[in-house]
């Protein structure tokens, strides 16, 4: 049970492991599976949700107790190995997110009923034999169970070895409960005692876990700064505000302002963003506004934003980042209306590699738009503004405001989110094709048509508008991937990222003909033209060949 903020970041973890009886080194597989999984799980980033941060744990776990295993005598016999089995549970917010393997058992004990929540991964032979299918250490790849329960108060939830589950039935167990109350030490001993008397000369171990109460649903930092920090008054170029300068305002809207601020003590530049006023008691905006600082402590990325400000103790609700001495890339298309190929690829591989830093760590920006990248002298790229992110570690640990308006701008939102669906790392990415077809010529792929699409049939109807109509120097191949990553449907979009970013650079033979594209696709203005001549050519000569009577 760590302290916060790791409590409701990350949960609270339980842990039982059973090294197989016929290994001399079966207890010290046990051991290790759950020092590491009890140390390492909390090691991981808190943006990943709990089976990611788990799953992780767990698999470098299994890999190190199979190479002891191939090392050893384990590796002719796999009943000498470090084998063991194991049960564990995290508990956050109020959810159990349950990860087991082998012949243990997790039961739910719950209103006078136990319910089996997890199977035991062993195959009987005969009466008097059998073996472990599945367990650490026996095979290189972690074939893991997992599952999620929905809490209440007042669950509780028993872990047991074969040696106790398969001695006391379900009904001793609850019997034993009701008779020590509280005590749940009491009661586990209790438990081991009976497997003993029942004739059970395996290992005994029982753990008992009670959920006496359930949290809120808030993740505690954010909250607590929600709290306790009072909402900064609007500040003027010149004002001295919690130990900086501020120098000039660099944008305001609806929801913030921004200004350009120095460090009075260090002199250093950075960016200063306070919430407006006018939604000063919206919870669910000042948590999106918080949320942008917390994502930006947790990503280190040149292509990221960074925070700025992290030592010093703030006296307000506000969130600071680097100052970036540049332009948006919205200015900068203005400033180059017709970019070369190569340039607008290098700009894509550098949001891109942004986008990859946010979705290894299981979040996705969900507001991706030129206004939110940064270009700077250098021509280097940054994503900015996460106020509309998704983070799993975070999802799964609050119930989130309810959002009154669509998350990101219509424009280069995917299409997905129109149908209120839940976005994926394939969401960014129709974003990101939207801006690499925008930098290209100029316009957007399906108009403003994306935004009024309601329904899955509506945006099955979408027409792309291929680039080759107003740039006949981009390859077909190129407009063919673009065409791929901003698909109306996800499915039909890339698996991941990179392999946009491949098909931006090599020709994709299925995206290549042996024919052009029809006229009609590649220019229908000069396709139209062209019938219409053909059209009046026609009527002259049936005309002439064929005078009208009386003429």
């Amino acid at each position: 049970m760590p302290d916060e903020p790791l409590r409701g970041s990350k949960g609270v973890a339980v842990a039982l492991a059973d090294g197989i009886s016929s290994s001399e080194v079966g207890h010290l597989a046990a051991q290790f599976a759950v020092h590491s999984f009890l140390d390492d799980y909390y090691c991981t980033s808190e943006a990943w949700s709990v089976k990611t941060s788990a799953l992780k744990t767990l698999a470098a776990t299994n890999a190190w107790l199979y190479s002891q295993t191939q090392q050893g005598q384990g590796r002719f016999d796999k009943d000498r190995g470090h084998v063991c089995t194991f049960s564990g549970i995290v508990f956050k917010s109020t959810t159990a997110h349950l990860f087991h393997i082998g012949d243990g058992r997790i039961t739910l004990l719950r209103g006078g009923n136990a319910e089996p929540l997890t199977q035991e991964h062993r195959v009987v032979v005969s009466e008097d034999k059998s073996y472990l299918s599945r367990a650490f250490g026996i095979h290189p790849q972690l074939d893991i169970d997992y599952r999620t329960v929905a809490l209440e108060a007042g669950d509780v939830f028993a872990i047991a070895t074969d040696g106790v589950h398969e001695y006391v039935e379900p009904k001793v167990v609850l019997e034993t409960l009701a008779e020590h109350g509280d005590n749940l030490d009491a009661a586990a001993a209790a438990i081991a005692a009976a497997a003993f008397e029942r004739g059970s000369s395996d290992n005994l171990t029982v753990q008992l876990v009670r959920i006496d109460g359930l949290p809120s649903g808030e993740i505690g930092e954010l909250q607590q700064q929600l709290a306790n920090l009072p909402l900064p008054p609007l500040l003027e170029a010149g004002a001295a505000f919690d130990g900086y300068r501020i120098e000039r305002e660099l944008h305001a809207s609806s929801r913030s302002h921004v200004y350009l601020a120095s460090d009075i003590a260090t002199d250093e530049k950075l960016v200063i963003k306070i919430p407006s006023v006018d939604l000063g008691q919206d919870a669910g905006h000042l948590e999106a506004f918080l949320m942008e600082e917390w994502i930006a402590r947790r990503i280190s990325h040149p292509h990221v934003l960074k925070p700025g400000g992290l030592n010093r103790k703030k006296q307000f609700l506000y969130v600071t980042t680097e100052y970036i001495e540049g332009c948006t890339l919205t200015q900068w298309m203005r400033d180059h209306p017709q970019p070369g190929l190569e340039t607008v690829r290098n700009l894509i591989d550098q949001i891109a590699r942004g986008l990859q830093a946010f979705h290894r760590l299981e979040m996705l920006h969900q507001d991706l738009r030129p206004d939110n990248i940064l270009i700077d002298a250098a021509g280097t790229v940054k994503l900015i503004d996460f106020g509309s992110a998704s983070v799993a570690g975070v999802v799964e640990a609050i119930a989130p405001a309810e959002r009154g308006t669509m998350l990101g701008t219509p424009q280069y939102t995917a299409p997905e989110y129109f149908l209120w669906e839940e976005g994926t790392t394939r969401s960014d990415q129709f974003s990101l094709g939207v801006i690499a077809y925008q930098l290209l010529c100029g316009r957007l792929p399906y108009g403003a048509e994306v935004a009024k699409c309601k329904s899955a049939a509506e945006q099955k109807r979408l027409k792309y508008a291929s680039l080759l109509q107003t740039r006949g120097d981009v390859p077909v191949w190129v407009d063919g991937a673009i065409k791929k990553a901003v698909h109306p449907n996800p499915e039909w979009r890339y698996e991941a990222i990179s392999e946009f970013l491949h098909d931006l650079r090599h020709p994709n033979r299925s995206f290549l003909s042996d024919r052009p594209p029809p006229l009609i696709e590649r220019n229908p203005l000069v396709f139209w033209k062209l019938l219409s001549l053909i059209l009046f050519a026609l009527v002259v000569v049936l005309l002439a060949t064929h005078p009208i009577a009386g003429a």
